[in-house]
């Protein structure tokens, strides 16, 4: 929804960005150690080589150079490094758009902090973490990713514990006045009869949008989709959004660059 994201700052809203997760484990080994090499290079340059900075950054590139195992659990180490990786790439974006720094929030759910792919169960430490932060922010509207086609269930969980924290928070005062607004991502859209709200992207907004993801340098490189895709993910996005955008167009309505589409979420009641 990166088109919708900057066209709400773009317009004066009061926009607060939350990631549920650090995201470390889709961050590769070769960014880490590019990073102590860098690190590396900086101490060198200080005259600090015999720190211990210096030699734990030294101890951690050897031990994902030559001794990591396929397969092995993220040590607390390096997923302090992926996570932190993932964090500054996430505030270059929000920065891009134009987002305020301390509209910035990491929530970091316990959930995904297991150091491997699959993650533990949502727990009520997951939900808290999400509710306190939407007491404190009441917004007037929220969207949620509602990706459910995530070959690594991640999005289907972190949904869960917005859609838990969104049950208990229904009745609040605040919540009258809430509207809720799930998106997708790269993986698929919804179906044409399903849509609520579309919201169209220029040609320039559109290049705008692949620029704020691409920040996420990281992530770049091919991502495992479903199926023998070989398109990355701005290639993905921007493929999908177009395409909506041509259905839209053969319906006989109005013709645009790109769309971004909403499907509006009701809590039960």
């Amino acid at each position: 929804m990166g088109g919708t994201f900057h066209r709400l700052v773009e317009q004066g809203h009061d926009v607060h960005v939350a990631y549920e997760t650090s995201g470390n484990i889709a961050v590769g080994d070769e960014e880490v150690i590019r990073y102590l090499a860098f690190l590396r290079n900086v101490l060198e340059h200080e005259g600090a080589e015999g720190s211990e900075l210096y030699k734990k950054a030294n101890v951690l590139r050897d031990y994902l150079l030559y001794e990591k195992e396929e397969g092995a659990l993220e040590t607390p180490e390096t997923r302090f490094l992926k996570g932190t990786i993932r964090r500054e790439e996430a505030r270059t974006a929000d920065r891009f758009i134009g987002v305020k720094k301390d509209h910035i929030h990491f929530l970091d759910l316990p959930f995904y902090e297991t150091g491997a792919i699959k993650k533990g169960p949502l727990t009520e430490k997951d939900v808290e973490r999400v509710i306190e932060l939407l007491r404190a922010v009441k917004p007037h509207q929220i969207f949620v990713a509602g990706d459910l086609a995530d070959p690594h269930g991640t999005h289907r969980v972190a949904l869960n514990a917005a859609l838990a924290a969104l049950d208990v928070l229904k009745d609040e005062e605040w919540m009258k006045d809430c509207r809720i607004w799930m998106y997708r991502g790269a993986w698929a859209e919804w179906d044409i009869e399903d849509i609520e709200m579309a919201v169209p992207m220029s040609p320039e907004q559109l290049r705008f949008k692949r620029n704020s993801i691409l920040k996420h340098q990281s992530q770049m490189e091919a991502a495992p989709f479903l199926g023998d895709d070989e398109r990355l993910f701005w290639q993905r996005s921007e493929d999908r959004n177009r395409a909506t955008a041509e259905l839209y167009r053969k319906l006989g309505l109005a013709s645009y660059e790109a769309i971004e589409a909403f499907v509006r979420y009701y809590p039960i009641p």
